[in-house]
């Protein structure tokens, strides 16, 4: 019996149909970070805090905040769908608390400071179906220049003495966006 059922299911996956197309690789890859850094590698057990999911265009010796990414604008932090950050367990952010779940993270840029946006609206490409209804945080963080030109948008937590902060960094301008939780 057992035999018949492992040659039907044998037989069955040959049937695949040949001649699939599978999709380029996006010029703005998918990315994930995770605080603590590197928490799905490490050996040991260790609870995430926060994920973030976001992809990375790239420079491209194009200028970026105020010309691609328009000043005053919503931008989806990153590119394709809305970046998605999942907070594992309750957090602070600009003194409101945010219950654990899964959100999307938008900002306006400006030149001296950037506006983030918590937002409950998953799922979505770009900013375009944006709700600011379905905000749950905005608060302003200044902008900083960084030393060298960060070619790829690009998105980490540093440790803070309160948490964490997520630091967003793209072309030469970084932001740092402090997260609070019991450690």
């Amino acid at each position: 019996m057992f035999l018949l059922l492992g040659a039907a299911l044998a037989l069955n996956a040959q049937n695949v149909p040949s001649g699939v197309t599978f999709p380029k690789v996006d010029a703005s890859p998918l990315d994930v970070v995770y605080y603590p850094l590197n928490t799905t590698k490490s050996k040991d057990p260790v609870e995430p805090v926060v994920r973030v999911l976001y992809s990375r265009p790239q420079k491209k010796g194009r200028e970026i905040f105020g010309v691609l990414e328009q000043f005053d604008k919503v931008w989806r932090l990153g590119a394709n769908e809305n970046t998605e950050i999942q907070f594992f367990k309750s957090v602070t952010i600009a003194g409101k608390k945010i219950k654990a779940g899964r959100y999307s993270v938008f900002a306006i840029p400006n030149q001296d400071k950037w506006t983030i946006i918590i937002n409950k609206q998953n799922d979505k490409w770009g900013a375009f179906s944006y709700n600011e209804q379905k905000d749950v945080l905005r608060t302003d963080v200044v902008t900083n220049k960084t030393e060298k030109t960060v070619e790829t948008f690009s998105i980490t937590f540093i440790d803070s003495p309160d948490g964490a902060n997520l630091v967003m960094a793209w072309d030469n301008t970084q932001v740092f966006l402090p997260i609070g939780f019991k450690k």
